[in-house]
């Protein structure tokens, strides 16, 4: 099935996006920029919340990762 028809697996694509993008944000911060537009702007958002909401995004990814191996 899609990811954009299950809801579980539209959660874990959109934390593995906020994961990356952060992690690449840290790692090479020129490639994510605030001042880009279009797609690349999409990414700087993932970004932040990455950066800003750390703990929650862990603790998401924790329990997705939970309930895709003991649940599903």
């Amino acid at each position: 099935m899609s990811a954009l028809f299950n809801f579980q697996s539209l959660l874990s694509v959109i934390l593995l996006l906020i994961c990356t993008c952060a992690y690449l944000r840290s790692m090479f911060p020129s490639i994510i920029d605030r001042k880009k537009t279009g797609l690349l702007g999409t990414f700087w958002k993932l970004a932040r919340i990455g950066e800003r909401k750390s703990p929650w995004v862990g603790a998401s990814c924790l329990l997705m990762a939970f309930t895709v191996l003991f649940w599903s």
